[in-house]
């Protein structure tokens, strides 16, 4: 019997009460239904709380977060506990939680979640993730087909920014394999391109991968936030003047704030002269691969040689669910970012090695992600997501007219967005003067007005949007709200929304 030192538990009095402590499971699930956490029911939105809003220091007091070598706490104080955290968490699911490029859940997406935390496995063999390997080839498969590629490969990553770093590892190896074993020693800088508007992951990546930040180059947008061709030409004949090696162009399909989509069949015209990777940074605009009315927004994609995409935006994936996919064949993904792992990876193993994804990875322990999206098609097939996506992006639209129709008090970032962010201000009572004296003073105010709401928005509870600038347009401070396909949401309540704005905004000081 192992002994205890300092008169604590023994391994096996800890072994005898492992049967009780299952029984959190079931409590923490009840928990979950009693805080009404998944608030779906419309009729409720406005009765619940998005967040009972506390600021950090208040937030310790009232929970104890403290760590600790020894504790004993009884299975009541960890329900308590987990109350707690569950009472002073946002609830995403919310109806009214549009705070961020992803919202509620897919209820056959989230089943998902639960089934693959509960298996605990990893996607790197299929000796320990048999059905879960097909699953993740059979959901790959899928997407390169949506994407017009006759072959094709992928991984799921660890988000968007993993997935988008997988397309410029892949096009570094590919125009110089070597780089894998002997380093970029002696080479000529490697240089990409990406739009001002772009996602903040590219200047990242280049620092982890080496590149180094300042070969990451920013390509001017138009109004829309689209990515200039002209200047990205022009940047990459400067790249070459000053002795450097372009090597990957980056075209954003659905940029962050915007929602702006880069012309990708233009860029690839680009690419193919200079002979450049084409990557597609579609972790928003990726679920317009499923839709029918706004197919267009990604024409193109069959020509890039790689993109990302998040299900976890738009269509309400759990998070995190995020793939990279790529046209290359002759298993260049996995020739990039295998090593000789003979414990794990044996050639001789008693059956099909090629569902033995984790050769491809970057990873070890790799998060099974491909099941809930997978539960999800199953559930209702592609289709009824593209309708939905459709519905999104038609709410944005309507949105949009609700914004002008009341003209005296919001103003649109722009007149038409591409997809289902849509940008504005709110312009309070005291500011409201004619055009003429809209000063720059006037501006500067009026980017102050956004924050300022959404600290009311924070204590009320009742509605989260996000703000932002866009420092490449000089503009401050505006609303960015970005409809997803859960909650699929009726006119009235985007009139909910905006009288909200105006009641918490209208006397605020500035």
């Amino acid at each position: 019997m192992a002994e205890s030192v300092d008169g604590t538990e023994t391994v096996d009095q800890i072994r005898d009460g492992l049967m009780d402590d299952w029984n959190i499971l079931e409590n923490v699930f009840h928990l979950l239904q009693k805080a009404d956490t998944f608030c779906v029911d419309p009729q409720k939105w406005g009765k619940q709380k998005i967040v009972p809003f506390l600021q950090p220091d208040k937030l310790k007091e009232l929970i104890n977060l403290k760590i600790r070598e020894t504790e004993d706490c009884s299975l009541a104080e960890i329900e308590e506990i987990c109350q707690q955290v569950i009472h002073y968490s946002v609830k995403t699911s919310h109806g009214r939680f549009h705070n961020q490029l992803f919202g509620q859940l897919d209820p056959f997406g989230l089943a998902g979640a639960l089934i693959t935390e509960a298996m605990n496995g990893s996607s790197y063999t299929y000796e320990v993730a048999p059905v879960f390997s097909l699953i993740e080839t059979e959901v790959i498969s899928t997407i390169c087909k949506l994407a017009g590629y006759k072959e094709g490969d992928g991984i799921f990553a660890p988000g968007g920014s993993t997935s988008n770093m997988y397309g410029m590892v892949l096009a570094r190896y590919k125009i110089a394999p070597g780089v894998k074993t002997s380093g970029m020693f002696g080479m000529r800088p490697l240089v990409l391109f990406t739009s001002d508007e772009s996602h903040y992951s590219f200047v990242k990546a280049a620092n982890w991968l080496g590149l180094g930040s300042d070969n990451c180059v920013s390509v001017r947008t138009n109004e829309r936030g689209q990515m200039l061709l002209d200047d990205l030409e022009t940047k990459i004949a400067e790249a070459k003047a000053r002795g450097g090696q372009p090597f990957f162009v980056n075209c954003t399909a659905g940029t962050t704030v915007l929602g702006a989509f880069d012309d990708i069949n233009g860029a690839a015209d680009v690419t193919e002269r200079h002979g450049l990777w084409l990557h597609v940074d579609a972790c928003l605009g990726g679920a317009s691969l499923l839709s029918t009315q706004n197919r267009s927004l990604i024409a193109g994609i069959e020509r890039a040689n790689s993109f990302s995409w998040n299900p976890h935006k738009t269509i309400g994936a759990p998070l995190q669910c995020s793939l990279f996919v790529t046209r290359e064949s002759d298993r260049l993904l996995e020739r990039c970012n295998s090593t000789d792992a003979h414990y794990l990876f044996q050639q001789d193993k008693f059956y099909d090695v090629s569902y033995d994804t984790g050769n491809k990875s970057v990873q070890c322990g790799r998060k099974i992600d491909a099941f809930k999206f997978w539960l999800m098609l199953k559930a209702r097939g592609y289709g009824k997501y593209g309708l939905m996506v459709d519905h999104a992006i038609q709410i944005a639209r309507l949105l949009e007219s609700k914004l002008r129709q009341r003209g005296d008090r919001f103003r649109l970032v722009l007149q038409e967005h591409e997809y289902s962010n849509v940008c504005f201000w709110f312009i309070p009572k005291s500011m409201r003067v004619s055009s003429q004296e809209e000063t720059p003073e006037w501006w500067n105010l009026l980017y102050t007005v956004a924050p300022k709401i959404k600290e009311q928005m924070a204590h009320s509870g009742t509605l989260m949007i996000g703000y932002s600038p866009l420092k490449a347009k000089n503009l401050g401070n505006f609303f960015r709200m970005v409809f997803t396909c859960f909650p699929i949401l009726k006119s009235e309540e985007l009139d909910f929304i905006l009288d909200e704005i105006e009641r918490l905004g209208e006397n605020i000081i500035l």
